[in-house]
């Protein structure tokens, strides 16, 4: 194990964790056999990457991505990925494992990071899961969504569907189908009423009627979940200013490559953020006018993801959070290494 742990009293320890306490899990018998996984989650530019690194080094760790996107080759200045420098000097799982034009889904991100977090274990070091997609990270915690594994061919034909007929032609069809579980989305939902749609037509099932995973207890692994944040004026200036340092380091330029190389086919990245604004960029004059509207949109649907950030990771009472804005990155630091390996 990597560095010595420096002692944080029970009032620090209380000072640091804001807003969302733990509430203390009752240990199963075999719980002590488990093997800890830290989690590292927060809103977009709250920085994340950097901590994760830091602790990486101390702890002895292998860092996987929980990002969406970061999956996809080519989708780097816009996902703000780890460079290659800095996963040559810690390990990285989960980055570059994709081309643009294919298709990757939540079930496969499951199935693959439980075969890294083995493997990582298997070197004696520690998993540390880093990212803000929280519907990556629940799967995670709360094992894969139900249904049958996908089907590239019924995939692929939905996703078609989706671009010709738009997503309100098939949130409608899923609304049909299966109203139960459509009312627990819209139809800004693509990946989620395509996904529908094929579990559908795989298993003639409704997906309301697939028993939903939610057994914490039952997992392999102990998650010691922790959720990264600043106040909401300070991370919205911080922001701006990771939108303008994409932009300054050829974000437009990034898309419109994989454009070339298939980005407008793959639904998913297509709507991701920064991206669709970008497309939309790509398909108008691009004046200075444009240009301007481009960026507008781009910070604003950035903040209104971080705003969807925090309601998710709200609803997860496993996540203690901690106000970076009160404390100093090495106190944060020094308390999840002492959590993690007192495991209280």
């Amino acid at each position: 194990m990597k560095g010595k742990l420096c002692s944080t009293g029970p009032k620090l320890k209380q000072a640091l964790i804001s807003r969302h306490p733990l509430t203390q899990k009752k240990k199963l018998p075999d719980e002590e056999s488990k093997k800890r996984v830290i989690v590292i989650a927060g809103p977009t530019a709250v920085g994340k990457t950097r901590f994760s690194l830091d602790l990486a080094e101390a702890i002895g760790g292998e860092i996987i991505s929980a990002d969406s996107m970061q999956v996809y080759r080519g989708m780097d200045i816009g996902t703000a990925k780890v460079s290659l420098e800095e996963r040559a000097l810690i390990p990285h799982h989960m980055i570059d494992i994709c081309d643009i034009d294919e298709p990757f889904n939540v079930a496969e991100f499951y199935y693959r990071v439980q075969d890294a977090f083995h493997e990582i274990i298997a070197r004696d070091h520690v998993p540390i899961v880093v990212g803000g997609s929280g519907f990556y990270i629940h799967s995670l915690l709360y094992g894969p969504p139900a249904g049958p594994p996908s089907s590239p061919d019924v995939r692929d034909l939905l996703e078609s569907q989706m671009r010709e007929l738009g997503p309100e032609i098939l949130f409608e069809r899923l609304q049909m189908l299966d109203p139960a579980y459509a009312a627990t989305i819209s139809e800004k939902d693509r990946h989620k009423i395509v996904r529908a749609l094929e579990i559908i037509a795989l298993s003639d099932r409704k997906v309301s009627e697939f028993p939903k995973a939610n057994k914490l207890q039952e997992q392999e692994f102990d998650f010691r979940c922790w959720f990264m944040y600043y106040p909401r004026d300070k991370l919205y200036t911080r922001i701006e200013m990771r939108c303008d340092e994409m932009i300054r380091k050829g974000f437009i330029d990034e898309v419109r490559s994989l454009e070339q190389r298939g980005l407008r086919l793959n639904s998913s990245a297509a709507q991701a953020i920064g991206y669709a604004q970008a497309l939309k960029f790509l398909d108008s004059p691009q004046t200075e006018a444009d240009l301007q509207i481009f960026m507008s949109q781009f910070k604003k649907a950035s903040r209104h993801y971080s705003k969807r950030q925090f309601t998710w990771f709200r609803k997860e009472p496993i996540f203690r959070w901690l106000n970076i804005d009160e404390h100093h990155v090495g106190r944060l630091k020094e308390l999840i290494l002492q959590d993690f390996e007192q495991g209280s």
